[in-house]
Parts: C-alpha cells; structure tokens; sequence
C-alpha cells in the first residue's frame, strides 16, 4: 500500500550460501563451476543474447567470468544444480542472481539468470527462481523484488508473469545493449503478493503434479 508504514530497517543481506529444494540445490557459482558450464555455453551461445555477458571465446574467458562473478558484492550468483533420481545433486547447468540489493529499502532484483538448454523450463529452473525468492521476501521479509528485461525478450516478461511479477511499466532507451538502443520492462512481486504466489508455485513444484515422465499434470498459470 503507497504510504504505508514499515518496521524499521534495513533488512539482512542475502549471504552467498547453498539453498536446497525438491529438484534443485543452489550453491555459491565458482570457478571451478566452469568445468560443467562451459560445454553447454559453448554449445548455446545464442543462450547469452539478452544477457550483459557473453558468448565466450573460450573456456579460460569464461572461467574468469566466473571468477569474477563468485567475488562480486555487487551481485550474488549460484550454480544451478538439478538434483537426480537418487536425490543426489547433478551436474552444475545454469545460474541465477540476485542483484540490485538494497537491504535499507528491502528491495532487491532477481536477475541475471542464465538457463541454457536442459535446464530452461524445466522443474529445477522454476524451483530455482522460487527459493531465491522466498529466501528473500519469505526469510528475509523484504517488501520487494524487481526483475526487468529487455522489451525485444518477451519470453523473460512472461516468466516473470509466470511467477508473479507484475508488468509496472517500459523505460524507454534505459541504457545501450550490445550497440543497440534498448527499452527496459520493469516487474515487481510485493511481500503481501508472496504467500498466495508461493502456495501456487509449491503445489507446481509438487511431486504429484508429474507423471513418470515428468510431465506436468497442470500448468503454472500466471498470478491474476
């Protein structure tokens, strides 16, 4: 609500540890990540077009990359590993961010995500992107989480929909990407938005909603 009184602040930082759920483990990206990453951004370069970085020229470029992104403090990264049939963690196949982070004003953005192929749209992608945020607005109450993306990817805006973003409007000609002029959507899911989202998206993520294929049995439809 616009005015409305909070507690005080500023909420805790989120820390680089490991989050763990029914299909996937999260754990702090490193470099040696690199090992089980690099083949498949060699193989999807084109997985990186809407990104802010890559494609690679090589593994060693990548591996810096990496290394670089697991110091940052201006962003926190993790390897996204599906877990097996045994239960057991596979190997590393994506990442996924949180960026932006304000614990003053309890806001931050999930983002720079990277779901190549084999892991976009699968189970352990959505998981992914639930336990960061219910780490965040869940543990950690903050009142907000943002995620923007370029106007010309509409598949990002519909994953955010997907998971309760709302569409709060375009900046248009926010910044230069890639020598191209780019219009930024902005999304945002609030704190009191989180616990309807979150009960829809654990009964998704429910082992009963698949079949022995791993089919799904009923979509995620988007918060209404």
């Amino acid at each position: 609500m616009t005015g409305a009184v909070v507690e005080a602040m500023p909420r805790a930082r989120p820390a680089a540890e490991p989050h763990a759920g029914r299909w996937t483990l999260l754990e702090p990206l490193v470099a040696g990540h690199a090992a089980d990453l690099w083949p498949r951004a060699e193989a999807a370069p084109d997985s990186f077009a809407f990104l802010p970085v890559g494609p690679f020229a090589g593994e060693a470029a990548f591996r810096g990359y990496l290394r670089l992104a697991g110091a940052s403090r201006e962003e926190l990264l993790w390897a996204v590993r599906p877990l097996c049939a045994d239960g057991m963690p596979g190997p590393a196949a994506g990442w996924i961010g949180l960026l932006d982070i304000r614990p003053t004003h309890a806001a931050v953005e999930l983002g720079n995500i990277w779901f190549p192929p084999g892991l976009a749209r699968t189970r352990a992608a959505t998981e992914a992107c639930f336990l960061l945020l219910d780490h965040v607005l869940g543990d950690l109450r903050y009142l907000r989480a943002g995620w923007k993306c370029n106007a010309l990817h509409p598949t990002s805006g519909r994953a955010a929909e997907r998971l309760g973003f709302r569409h709060e409007g375009r900046l248009r000609a926010h910044m230069i990407a890639r020598g191209r002029r780019r219009d930024t959507d902005w999304y945002g899911l609030l704190a009191e938005e989180w616990p309807a989202r979150r009960a829809s998206i654990s009964a998704w993520l429910d082992p009963a909603n698949f079949d022995a294929a791993g089919q799904e049995r009923r979509k995620l439809a988007r918060a209404g």
